[in-house]
C-alpha cells in the first residue's frame, strides 16, 4: 500500500476514519448518488472542522502533536458525552 494511501487509513492520524468509509460505503451501496449520501457527507464535514479546531488549538497552546492521538481522541470525546458532530 503506498505510503499515503497507508496515512490516510492510520486511526492516529486521521481522526475522522469512521465517517469518511462510511460516506465511501453510502456511495457504493447507493449507486453513487450523492444525495442519498449527504447526511454522511455533512457529518463527515463537522467531523473534519471539529478536530481541526481541536488541532488549531494544541498548536496555539504549544501542545506537541497537534493532532491527539486515537487513544486522547477517545478521551476528548468521552469528557464530552456526546458526539460533538
Amino acid at each position: 500500500m503506498p505510503m499515503v494511501a497507508r496515512r490516510l487509513r492510520d486511526p492516529d492520524i486521521n481522526p475522522c476514519l469512521l465517517e469518511s468509509d462510511a460516506s465511501t460505503r453510502c456511495m457504493d451501496e447507493n449507486n453513487y448518488d450523492r444525495e442519498r449520501c449527504s447526511t454522511y457527507f455533512l457529518k463527515y464535514k463537522n467531523c473534519r472542522k471539529f478536530w481541526n479546531s481541536i488541532m488549531v488549538q494544541r498548536r496555539q497552546k504549544g501542545v506537541k502533536p497537534s493532532m491527539p492521538t486515537a487513544a486522547e481522541r477517545d478521551e476528548i470525546l468521552g469528557a464530552m458525552g456526546k458526539m460533538p458532530y
